[in-house]
């Protein structure tokens, strides 16, 4: 057993590992591998904290569009119209001249039209394939398109 460890100490391969040179070129690896370690985290890092900025962003743009709405809701409650639909809907109030006809609620839906059948009716939007939706994404990603995602 000694003999063996005296045999491998001699051989060239552990000369070889003792020089400086080999050593250094060791060492150089190593840190290579370190820092492109480090590097890769970076990205990562930075992917995940865009992300978040983006649906921030979205977040915010959404904030945004809600208050408009409510601004011109409230803008069209402060208005004559909604006024004089109210106290028609509310009060049952005419103008001079109109007559107020009551209709039953089961005969006046009888002529609307269904929501649920006039949705269907749209016709439906062919999906991509998998891998033309990847490609997709990816080319917006890197020419810092804004998409909606479903």
């Amino acid at each position: 057993m000694i003999d063996k460890i005296k045999n491998l100490i001699k051989s060239p391969l552990a000369k070889s590992l003792a020089d400086v040179r080999v050593l250094g070129f060791a060492l150089f690896g190593v840190l290579v591998l370190l820092v492109s370690w480090s590097g890769v985290g970076v990205i990562q890092t930075n992917y995940d904290l865009e992300k978040q900025v983006s649906k921030l962003a979205q977040e915010n743009q959404v904030s945004v569009l809600s208050n408009e709405n409510l601004k011109l809701r409230n803008k069209y409650y402060e208005t004559d119209d909604y006024l004089e639909l109210a106290a028609r809907r509310q009060f049952g109030k005419a103008l001079p001249g109109e007559t107020l006809l009551i209709v039953p609620q089961n005969i006046a839906m009888g002529y609307t039209k269904d929501l649920a059948s006039a949705k269907s009716a749209k016709p439906k939007q062919l999906e991509k394939p998998f891998y033309q939706q990847n490609f997709q994404a990816w080319m917006d990603f890197f020419l810092h398109r804004r998409s909606v995602i479903d």
